[in-house]
């Protein structure tokens, strides 16, 4: 993967299944790099997201293969970099991407959705900690977001939005709600949509 090696790059981090990736992942990327300032998004694709079921879920291999013709921009690296460091938690991936690169400032970026279930995370009050978190409007889920046992806990350290552009040289915790004009890329959607091509291929 070719990571940057100049010193104080600032990159977003967007980890999930990626099962697929779509339109919808490239649009909050870029809108990051444009937002937050970034130099670059790493899109980090598990080999298993502890919160998610084996069944249905892609090979690894076949993941990395359809995100990286969907990133179809040099900014946005496409990585599967918690192979090797052997992590499976978000928390301890980026404890161990800090220790690996020093010299980054990493911003971690989600959708709406994921802010409302991040209670459910390993150590999710950790990873407010530890580093800047960005949060895109998503859908229906923004409502219960931003008022949301995490949001309500970290509302101390919510940032305006006109203040994006800092998010990545702020010291954690740090966060901000980003709103704007939505994607309606779903993986559930596409997978379904799949799923009965294949079966109406059958008949």
């Amino acid at each position: 993967m070719p990571f940057l090696t100049r010193a104080g790059k600032r990159i977003g981090l967007l980890g999930g299944s990626f099962n697929p990736a779509h339109d919808g992942h490239r649009h909050i990327s870029l809108r990051a790099i444009r937002t937050l300032d970034l130099d670059q998004v790493w899109w980090l694709v598990s080999p298993q997201n502890p919160l998610k079921p084996v069944s249905g879920m892609a090979s690894l291999e076949q993941r990395m293969e359809e995100a990286r013709t969907v990133a179809s921009d040099s900014r946005i690296h496409v990585t599967d970099i918690e192979r090797e460091l052997g992590t499976r938690y978000t928390v301890d991936t980026i404890r161990a991407l800090r220790r690996r690169y020093p010299d980054r400032r990493f911003v971690w970026l989600m959708g709406a959705d994921n802010l409302v279930q991040l209670p459910r995370w390993r150590h999710w009050r950790m990873l407010f900690r530890i580093v800047p978190v960005a949060v895109f409007d998503r859908s229906t889920y923004s409502g219960k977001a931003v008022n949301g046992k995490a949001a309500r806990r970290f509302a101390g350290a919510r940032i305006d939005d006109c203040r994006a552009y800092r998010l990545a040289a702020m010291a954690p915790p740090a966060w901000v709600f980003l709103r704007g004009r939505r994607h309606a890329g779903s993986a559930t959607a596409i997978r379904a949509h799949r799923a009965a091509e294949k079966a109406g291929g059958r008949d």
